[in-house]
């Protein structure tokens, strides 16, 4: 709140007939029929029983979740690498907290990445890799905030075998890097499997035991077998992924301002994010793709922007398929170039959006949606999105809404998600020469 205020000059906040107004509104809006702002109630990351899971598969426990957020900053298991870079990168070399979960630049680079800054946005290439062998995000990594809501994970959707990929058994396999679908866990879990494995990151009952988690391990997963070098077994990257994916489902930003004002905080938000939020749910037509609980959906749909190719990037190119977006996973016509709706909170702590990282500014990306226009050449207009059309916003409406997305959305608390400390002692998310420096970890 104190730094919503120091950030945000507009000062007014006692409005009760611009409350109950926006109340009616979003009420309105929510996608259950409950006509009820709760619908928008983030839960609370301790409150596991109420947490989107795999109740099947992957039960959330206290145990395992804590598990998890060790694993998840935990550089000494990088220890898979393409070149000298072992035991230096880490989940959170991509996905970090004070960067709303996302890289802090707009490409993420773990295995061969250097250095840190104050918020990864100077992590670059480790000069002895040839670029073709960085571990590096074709496209820009998605926020892990609310990521519990998400029913099939990857701007292309390609992960989980439920909802949207229903019907696409056929493509389930190595080369598509799907073959975990057909595991039986959800996007999540399946995505975590292959993403431990392609992230160059190991785990066994030596390395566990090593690095001071084996009981860790014992406790969150005692349903499994406790051989060392079984692909299924106790200590594995099986369980690795289970451990930080149930880890990553606990991460809400449920002390954002608007939360607050959801649950009758009025005073949360000032007059013109409360007009900013009238306009998300009302004339800028956000929410009408945008309006899971996450406000996100698991929509897909052709906005003609940028792919990374477009920028000075490392291993991209113009015939990767990350740029067909879901037509590039279920080789449809009618799904190329439709990328997922992202959920839209904390998006201020970085400046990079859309999966081509093209724009760099919550104002241009207001201007984007406003007037309407695909920049991407390359995207026929016929694909695109019969929602993605001129909103006819004023400057006033304009800065209204960015104050909705960057104030009312922030939850400025997100270190809590961070542990003091890794089992291994080593620096974290990154523990190179040149960002151990930038870290004050020597």
């Amino acid at each position: 709140m104190l730094l919503t205020q120091s950030c945000n000059t507009d000062t007014t906040f006692d409005t009760p007939e611009l409350d109950a107004e926006l109340g009616r509104l979003i009420s309105s809006t929510a996608p259950d029929g409950s006509n009820s702002l709760d619908f928008y109630i983030l839960p609370d990351e301790t409150d596991l029983a109420n947490i989107p899971q795999d109740f099947e598969k992957n039960p959330l426990t206290k145990a395992k979740v804590d598990l998890g957020k060790f694993l998840f900053f935990e550089t000494a298991i990088g220890l898979d690498p393409k070149g000298d870079g072992m035991a230096t990168y880490s989940c959170a070399s991509c996905h970090i907290p004070s960067a709303g979960f996302r890289p802090g630049t707009f490409q993420g680079v773990a295995d061969g990445g250097i250095g840190y800054g104050l918020n990864g946005e100077d992590r670059g290439k480790n000069s002895s890799y040839h670029p073709d062998s960085l571990d590096t995000q074709d496209a820009r990594a998605l926020s892990l905030l609310n990521v519990a809501f998400v029913e099939n994970t990857f701007w292309n959707g390609q992960f989980g075998a439920e909802h949207a990929n229903e019907g696409t058994e056929h493509l389930w396999n190595y080369e598509e890097q799907t073959w975990v679908n057909g595991l039986g866990f959800k996007a999540i879990e399946a995505q975590n499997i292959e993403g431990v494995e392609a992230h160059r990151m190991l785990m066994s009952k030596n390395i566990a035991q090593s690095l001071g988690y084996k009981e860790m391990f014992d406790e969150s997963f005692p349903e499994y077998p406790e051989n060392e070098d079984t692909e299924h077994g106790r200590y594995s990257r099986e369980t690795l992924a289970l451990a930080i994916s149930a880890y990553i489902r606990t991460l809400f930003s449920n002390q954002a301002p608007f939360q607050a004002w959801l649950k009758g905080d009025h005073n949360a938000l000032s007059f013109d994010e409360k007009q900013g939020a009238k306009l998300f749910f009302g004339k800028a037509n956000c929410s009408k793709c945008h309006y899971n609980e996450h406000l996100g959906s698991n929509e897909f749909h052709a906005l003609g922007v940028n792919d990374m190719h477009d920028r000075p990037a490392f291993s991209t190119s113009v015939d990767d398929r990350r740029n067909l977006g879901r037509g590039g996973f279920t080789k449809k016509a009618e799904d190329m170039y439709k990328f997922k709706v992202p959920q839209v909170y904390n998006m201020s702590d970085t400046p990079f959006y859309f999966h081509g990282s093209s724009i760099e500014s919550i104002e241009d990306l207001i201007e984007y949606f406003n007037d309407g226009m695909p920049e991407n050449p390359d995207v026929p207009l016929s694909q695109i999105s019969p929602k993605f059309e001129p909103l006819g916003l004023t400057v006033k409406e304009k800065d209204q809404l960015v104050k909705f997305l960057e104030y009312s959305l922030r939850d400025p608390n997100l270190e809590r998600y961070e542990p003091e400390m890794v089992m291994s002692g080593g620096c974290f998310p990154n523990a190179d020469t040149l960002s151990m420096i930038d870290l004050g970890c020597m």
